[in-house]
């Protein structure tokens, strides 16, 4: 059985608390005082606590060119990626040359040769190893890059699997974008990295039971990035809470009942905490809260939403402070560009 055998995360060095970010704001923003306020309002109610960057607040107010964030984004996604990568190796016994898929999520910079390129000579990968990147999915790119290394492994027996994610979405902040969009990401993402090893050999672990994928009819629009002279900008539609909360409770459902399970039956979500309100109508909509959503909640609190990297938080959490019982099946749920969903069905040993 194709299980996630070890995890691992890393931050960057600086901290943004809610209120030193709010005090950012202030001064990075003109808006008129009523406006204002109703942006703060956004941090406020949007449970993150604090989230981190590879820059001090104060360097990001500054204007850079993207030629200019883009050459920090490589530098810092590389520097992240080499330990995520190592620590995770390290936690599962496995040696780097033992690694037969090696497969690198981002989508918040731009680099060519990919990501996982920079590590295979630095790091001991065999020559052979196979690459995969993973770009311009989003939020839902850890998820599916779990389940392309769950195919992966599953086509090939005995082999391994490393999935790294890494995400900067700092480096994206726009001070000339006054959107809605731009605002409230300025409130939710935080920058880090995580890794993920997944191998047949007999580990203990979350066994992958089996993965879905859903794509939303009518919301290219709903999410997503628009790429202009400056960076990266930000879209996303107030549309998407609703877009998955008409959709969601059916997709789970059908989901579970081809493997014979209902949703009482599990013990674990590892639901994207993508923000405030999508947690809450999920937990709605599939009758859950509590216990089996808590680490989602504590990644929203501490580290906000890292995009890609963000469920491979939650997915370390539950392994590594969580654990359920040998047996307990979970399910988890991400989501991202197109609008798209992808969920894999997971059970402890």
């Amino acid at each position: 059985m194709e299980t996630i055998v070890a995890t691992a995360t890393a931050v960057p060095p600086y901290q943004m608390t809610r209120e030193a970010t709010k005090q950012a704001m202030q001064q990075a923003f003109r808006l008129d005082a009523r406006r204002m306020a109703a942006v703060l309002s956004i941090f406020d109610n949007a449970q993150v606590e604090r989230r981190y960057s590879v820059f001090p607040i104060e360097y990001m107010l500054h204007p850079r060119s993207l030629s200019r964030t883009n050459g920090e984004y490589q530098e810092h996604a590389i520097a992240l990626a080499r330990q995520v990568a190592q620590d995770c190796l390290a936690q599962a016994g496995v040696q780097p040359a033992e690694v037969d898929f090696l497969i690198s999520v981002s989508c918040t910079g731009y680099i060519i040769p990919s990501l996982d390129a920079y590590l295979v000579g630095d790091m001991g990968f065999r020559p052979d190893v196979r690459r995969l990147p993973i770009t311009e999915l989003g939020c839902v790119g850890g998820a599916m890059a779990l389940s392309r290394a769950r195919e992966l492994v599953r086509a090939f027996p005995g082999a391994t699997a490393l999935v790294i994610a890494v995400e900067l979405p700092t480096l994206t902040l726009q001070l000339n974008d006054y959107s809605p969009a731009n605002l409230i990401s300025c409130a939710l993402f935080g920058d880090g990295a995580a890794a993920a090893l997944v191998t047949s050999r007999d580990m203990p672990g979350a066994q992958i039971l089996g993965t879905t994928a859903y794509f939303f009819p009518d919301s290219l629009g709903a999410m997503g990035f628009d790429l202009r002279d400056n960076g990266f900008h930000m879209v996303l539609s107030r549309d998407v809470p609703d877009l998955i909360r008409g959709e969601i409770g059916q997709i789970v459902t059908t989901f579970l009942a081809q493997h014979g399970l209902t949703l009482e039956q599990l013990t674990a979500f590892l639901l994207h905490p993508g923000g405030k309100k999508i947690l809450n109508d999920l937990e709605r909509c599939l009758g859950i809260a509590g216990d089996k959503t808590a680490p989602s909640w504590e990644v929203l609190r501490d580290y906000g939403n890292l995009s890609s990297a963000t469920l491979l938080f939650v997915l370390r959490e539950w392994l590594t402070n969580r654990r359920p019982g040998a047996g307990a099946y979970g399910l988890m749920a991400g989501f991202g560009p197109g609008l798209s969903a992808e969920l894999l069905l997971l059970r402890f040993t």
